[in-house]
């Protein structure tokens, strides 16, 4: 199994981003981080900080996006929890020798530059997981603020 580094972020499909973020910041209390476009995930995203637990929240670009369909099959809600692990393409083999399917033959491109795989929730208890490759940079520590 993967070496795990422990939990990277949670992740919420929302459909208005700009809402779901005045809840958080606003009414939660959360810090504002960076706004992203991963064209690859289809998405929008905005990270956002509570304590020391990243919460990512994701808008899809289209309704066909995996994030899409996700909100149009279950509406808004938790979408996938993300755990960090060194190295993205060893997680991945190693996942897969311990049977376990993955969402893609190879890492793909993440948020902020990172790489990810994503883990099939038929094999994680229901849980869509992704495996995200450690790293450093402005998202990667909660005591950074970005302003809005």
């Amino acid at each position: 199994m993967p070496t795990l580094l422990g939990v990277d972020h949670i992740a919420i499909a929302v459909e208005d981003l700009d809402q779901a973020t005045d809840l958080w910041q606003q009414a939660l209390g959360a810090r504002l981080g960076p706004r992203e476009t991963v064209e690859s995930q289809g998405v929008e995203l905005q990270m956002l900080y509570a304590g020391e637990t990243r919460v990512e929240l994701l808008r899809p670009l289209s309704p066909e996006s995996p994030v899409g369909r996700f909100l149009t099959k279950r509406g808004p809600g938790l979408h996938h929890l993300a755990l960090a692990v060194p190295e993205c393409g060893d997680a991945l083999e190693q996942a897969r020798d311990a049977g376990l399917r993955t969402l893609s033959e190879e890492p793909v491109p993440g948020a902020h530059g990172t790489r990810v795989v994503f883990l099939h929730p038929g094999d994680t208890g229901g849980v869509l997981t992704e495996l995200v490759e450690g790293g450093e940079g402005p998202w990667s520590s909660p005591q950074q603020e970005t302003k809005a």
